[in-house]
């Protein structure tokens, strides 16, 4: 006990470290800084100053994603994340604000609307590999966090908070927008607001076909997880920011489809449920993931119990205790 107390009393105060390495990185050696980054910090967690190490690691992250470098800065920020996990640090309003400074930090560059409109080739090529190293650094960072906030028992899911920040990165810069991910994101948000904002945006620069997929995906995906309430805010806001905004709400077969579903859960009309979906069959089709979503659905609306696709031995491994 009294070597560990020692060691604690050797380490100066964490501020001492941080005013020596900022400087460090402001004179450009952001290489040997992130050495010192980590070597230092690592001696305040072996210490079990957690508080300390986190406030180095923090200051790190902030400061090299502050010039431009992404790779340093996710990887502090990574070790942030982790130190959070080894000190037991509870998720609060504080651990928040700190993560999204962080997250505030990483770089972002504005992209050509439609990428092969430029003259430099060899200038597009680069820009597309850093915005490729942004959205994998950010995102690797968001996730570990939010992996992290959800073993602190703030939502089976982690943070909505955090699900936001990283839907609206891998929106704002990717340089082609995954718009599955950016939904699986934001269904686990909580502001259905700012995705029907984001998917507004998005209906100004889709390939013909994909406005009206991107909205039916996104009010499946928050029905299928039980939340009726979101499904109808984030439709009446699309159609609310459509007509302010001068872009065009898509009418199609399958925005049928999705508006008598709204007004079929909210009543028990197991019946008329059924009937939507086989009339609106071919429209459903066009994408594989929206009848499993219905299926859910119905589980969950109307209890339709789901078939197990293995049949009788499903039934007999269930009984045997196999997932």
């Amino acid at each position: 006990m009294s070597r560990q107390r020692s060691r604690r009393v050797e380490l100066p105060p964490a501020q001492e470290n941080i005013e020596k390495l900022e400087k460090v990185v402001n004179d450009g050696n952001y290489y040997g800084a992130q050495q010192m980054y980590k070597s230092v910090s690592a001696r305040y967690v072996s210490a079990q100053r957690y508080c300390e190490a986190l406030d180095i690691l923090h200051s790190g992250a902030c400061i090299q994603l502050s010039h431009g470098q992404v790779t340093c800065g996710a990887e502090l920020a990574l070790l942030f994340v982790e130190t959070l996990g080894k000190g037991k640090i509870p998720y609060n309003e504080e651990i928040l604000e700190r993560l999204n400074k962080i997250y505030k930090s990483f770089p972002r560059v504005s992209l050509p609307q439609n990428l092969w409109d430029v003259d430099d080739m060899q200038q597009l090529s680069e820009n597309i590999g850093s915005a490729k190293t942004r959205v994998e650094g950010c995102s690797s960072f968001l996730k570990a966090a939010i992996k992290w906030s959800a073993g602190n028992g703030v939502n089976k899911n982690g943070s909505p908070e955090l699900h936001i920040m990283l839907a609206e990165y891998i929106f704002s810069e990717s340089p082609e927008v995954d718009m599955a991910k950016v939904t699986h994101h934001f269904v686990r948000g909580n502001n259905p607001k700012k995705f029907a904002s984001t998917l507004v945006s998005f209906l100004g620069k889709c390939y013909p076909g994909e406005d009206d997929l991107a909205i039916a995906r996104a009010v499946l995906r928050y029905l299928s997880s039980g939340n009726l309430k979101d499904a109808n805010i984030l439709m009446e806001e699309i159609k609310k920011q459509t007509e302010s905004a001068e872009v065009a709400f898509p009418k199609t077969e399958l925005m049928q489809f999705i508006a008598y579903l709204l007004q079929t859960l909210e009543r028990d009309a197991l019946p008329l449920f059924s009937m939507l979906r086989a009339n609106f069959k071919p429209s459903i089709e066009r994408e594989p993931a929206f009848n499993e979503m219905l299926d859910d659905i119905a589980e969950r609306f109307f209890g339709v119990q789901r078939r197990n696709p293995m049949g009788m031995f499903g039934d007999i491994f269930k009984l045997m205790g196999a997932e």
